[in-house]
């Protein structure tokens, strides 16, 4: 347990990598976190919002499980867990939620989450007892650099139509991602390693300037900041199984593979480090995740490729970092105070914010395929990644009854059957 939070401190100097067994000072280290914490707040707390949960307990939730699954893993992967997307429309269709306010339904729906987490341990415990060989003959490189870039694609249209209400909102977006950018570009040193956090500053400060100061805007609003309590606890719900929620929600878990293993193969190009053999407990890590999460009134979590983007913009892969955004998650989510501050943030520059991770995901995927050296010659490449990626950002989706798969959800399957359907004539 000792070696498990033994990291070996190293300097940041321009250009280099920080491996998962090192870190950065504990100062810097705690910076990163914080920016790690900010790539993963908007999704995590929109999707619980989409589905009618607590956003606070989801908060909470993302940190116990980027603990439970540094733990499980023995600290050599790289991730943080939040709120999956993928359940979202399965809950929807079996609670019934319409679609404002809290879910009357919850606790079935968190039966179904429950259900989906065991499934997706007893997959991880599959794995770790006869390898991953059965896994990547049906998720190659091809297919899970698809499913990877379609996340992101997928996620596009919630920034770009859901966070900016207004022409000067969609102008702050730009500022924002310009901002991000010129600091990813023209800074050195930590600055640039902290690209996400310092642009999203100089955006707000750029937004109060405009809006707090000229009128153009909605003003920045600080008063949910001085009215909430520093500390409090969550409302806590707990599940009830039921048999059609569990049907409908427990295949997610498919999803939640492909989504994994994707992250999995794109950390792994990325740090140049093996992942393989870490492959099964991460998938038992994430499930037993899933389960405290759903047993306790949480969504659904899944590794974030937000902050997988963020780890590709800065080079820094320690899961140190990980480690202290899952504390830093664990006080917002008993704290009312601090998660007024995050969601005091512009949701402009939040959405610019947004743009700038989203696109580093769908990065990720293509460099899955630049890394394995995917030949887009062959047809059966060509057609699995062009269907994927369309289905995909298009949110194709298809209906069986009460149960509906979503955009990514038809992106995932469709890419594994096409790529079944089609033969591995040479490898991918």
């Amino acid at each position: 347990m000792s070696n498990l939070f033994s990291w070996r401190e190293v300097a940041a100097t321009e250009g280099s990598v920080v491996a998962p067994d090192e870190r950065l000072p504990w100062l810097q280290t705690g910076a990163m976190g914080v920016q790690h914490v900010i790539a993963m707040f908007g999704a995590t707390v929109l999707a619980p919002i989409l589905m009618g949960f607590n956003p606070n307990i989801a908060i909470l939730m993302s940190g116990i499980g980027t603990l439970i699954f540094f733990l499980v893993t023995g600290g050599k992967v790289p991730s943080y867990l939040g709120s999956s997307f993928a359940f979202i429309g399965v809950v929807i269709a079996a609670s019934g939620y319409a679609g404002k306010g809290p879910n009357a339904n919850i606790a079935v729906a968190l039966g179904g989450i429950v259900a989906c987490g065991v499934v997706y341990i007893l997959i991880g415990a599959l794995v770790q007892a006869i390898g991953t060989g059965w896994i990547e003959r049906f998720m190659p490189p091809v297919v899970t650099g698809a499913v990877v870039a379609v996340i992101g694609l997928n996620l596009a249209g919630v920034p770009i139509k859901n966070m900016a209400a207004s022409n000067f909102d969609s102008w702050m977006q730009a500022v924002t991602f310009l901002c991000v950018g010129l600091v990813a570009v023209f800074t050195r040193g930590m600055l640039q390693r902290l690209l996400i956090l310092v642009g999203l500053i100089l955006a707000t400060l750029v937004y109060a300037a405009l809006t707090n100061g000229m009128g153009l805007g909605k003003p920045v609003d600080l008063g949910g900041i001085a009215n909430a309590a520093w500390f409090g606890m969550p409302t806590f719900t707990a599940p009830v199984f039921t048999a059609n929620a569990m049907l409908l929600i427990a295949p997610v878990a498919i999803i939640l593979v492909a989504e994994n293993l994707g992250h999995l193969k794109a950390v792994t190009a990325m740090t140049g480090r093996n992942l393989d053999p870490y492959i099964g407990r991460a998938f038992i890590g994430d499930g037993i995740a899933t389960v405290v999460s759903g047993a306790s009134g949480g969504t659904g979590v899944t590794t974030y490729a937000e902050n997988i983007g963020v780890m590709a913009a800065t080079r820094i892969y320690s899961t140190a970092v990980f480690v202290v955004a899952a504390l830093i998650a664990l006080v917002l989510g008993f704290s009312p105070k601090f998660g007024a501050l995050i969601q005091a943030i512009p949701l402009p520059v939040m959405g610019g914010v947004s743009i700038v991770v989203f696109g580093l995901i769908a990065i990720a995927g293509a460099k899955i395929w630049v890394d394995n050296k995917v030949d887009f010659s062959q047809n059966k490449n060509l057609i699995v990644a062009a269907i994927t990626l369309i289905i995909g950002t298009g949110d194709f989706t298809l209906k069986f009854g009460d149960f509906a798969l979503g955009g990514i959800g038809t992106a995932t399957f469709g890419a594994i059957i096409l790529y079944a359907l089609l033969g591995r004539t040479r490898n991918a």
